[in-house]
């Protein structure tokens, strides 16, 4: 089946249907996380390049982190106007596309000459990486029937691990000519050979395809929303998202900038690995962690204390203690998301993984935006140390609370 028919929700006649790349399952994994990893890692690259586009384009705080919040902004607009979409056009389809979404952004992102354009770059990479979110999460709990944790990890472990992935490579490749351009290109080139094989994959059919007349109703935008008996699940992956994402995008967007000061970092390479502590221990954790609700409450403590922790090491200019509370405050948040999120996956039917996903993810990354956008411009009246220190008892208050929340979830099911 091509791309294009599957576009159209149309199948093929059986002689062409049988076309295409018959690849392994493992192979199929590697394609799906491949390309989820590369294009979280294009939407991050520029965390280091910050403070040279700033000196480029002469911008202030607030314009970064607008740059930032519109990748943001872009990819929960994508997550409920075709998040769904893989259920019905096939999970390869929404790849191809989300790939070659990808692909333009960081092309446009890397040629900017404006705030404009850096902008434009971001609004693409965001509606690629909503197409792929729940495409990406579906194919692989597919195809890992029987072990759905694993997937569940898996899909965790992609989008941590890109995210994490990105600040690294983007210090190590500002050593080339032309850092604000070269990395975002060789970038492109390399998912234009992740896209070659997707399309030539041969597509496995979609879940709910309805061509014809009912095309147009299946692929409207969905309201955010999940079923009765997952919506406890729900609310609580969404509140730790919005909580870790939130330090997230303070880690990529003003952080770099604010440490390098703070500490006398002036390589690129230092300021990305700076920026990737907190977001590679959760990754291992999501990784190597236990996954157990009675294990959440402790993590949401963890990544409370690491958190003030980590405003506490600006305060007093101590880089070790910075260090520390990145790691604590990456290692609570992996453990934490990664139980609440595997929890929400195993109560929603196949049918609905994608959607519901995605409307995780749409909270989620909220707080990529929102609080960001509130500490640009917080930061801009009071300065940013003390900006930083608001910021991160609001984040660490709000973790408490969700972990009380689920001790007192815990006791009254067990009542």
């Amino acid at each position: 089946m091509t791309v294009i028919s599957e576009l159209r929700m149309r199948a093929q006649p059986t002689s062409s249907a049988r076309t295409g790349w018959d690849a392994s399952v493992n192979i199929r994994l590697v394609l799906t996380f491949s390309a989820t990893v590369l294009l979280l890692i294009g939407a991050n690259l520029a965390t280091p390049l910050y403070p040279l586009l700033q000196e480029q384009l002469d911008l202030g705080p607030f314009a970064v982190t607008l740059a930032f919040s519109s990748y943001v902004l872009a990819l929960m607009a994508g997550l409920v106007l075709y998040g769904h979409w893989s259920d019905h056009i096939g999970r390869r389809a929404a790849l191809v596309l989300a790939v070659l979404g990808g692909t333009a952004g960081v092309v446009v992102f890397g040629t900017a000459d404006s705030l404009s354009g850096l902008i434009l770059g971001r609004v693409l990479q965001g509606a690629a990486v909503a197409l792929c979110t729940g495409a990406s999460s579906a194919a692989l709990r597919e195809l890992l029937p029987r072990n759905p944790e694993w997937a569940s990890r898996l899909t965790l472990l992609a989008s941590s691990s890109g995210v994490a992935a990105g600040p690294v490579l983007g210090g190590l490749m500002g050593a080339l000519p032309q850092p604000t351009r070269t990395p975002f290109l060789l970038l492109g080139a390399v998912l234009l050979l992740v896209l070659v094989p997707l399309w030539a994959l041969k597509a496995r059919p979609a879940l709910s395809p309805a061509p014809g007349h009912r095309a147009a109703q299946v692929l409207r935008p969905r309201r955010i929303g999940v079923v009765t008996d997952a919506r406890g699940p729900f609310r609580r992956a969404a509140s730790i998202g919005f909580l870790s994402f939130a330090l997230f995008g303070f880690g990529l967007s003003l952080a770099p900038r604010y440490f390098s000061d703070l500490f006398g970092i002036d390589t690129l390479v230092g300021i990305g690995v700076l920026a990737a502590l907190t977001l590679a221990a959760s990754s291992a954790a999501q990784l190597l962690g236990r996954s157990h609700r009675r294990l959440l409450p402790w993590a949401l403590g963890a990544m409370a204390c690491g958190i003030v922790l980590i405003a506490v090491a600006g305060s007093v200019r101590s880089l070790p203690l910075l260090v520390a509370a990145s790691l604590l405050a990456g290692a609570g948040q992996g453990t934490a998301f990664r139980t609440a999120f595997n929890e929400v996956a195993l109560a929603v039917e196949p049918s609905r993984h994608a959607q519901v996903i995605s409307s995780v993810y749409v909270v989620t990354y909220l707080g990529s935006a929102v609080p960001v956008l509130g500490l640009g411009l917080v930061a801009g009246l009071i300065g940013l140390p003390a900006a930083v220190a608001w910021f991160a008892a609001v984040i660490a208050a709000g973790c408490l609370l969700v972990a009380v929340a689920a001790v007192r979830d815990a006791r009254r099911q067990r009542a």
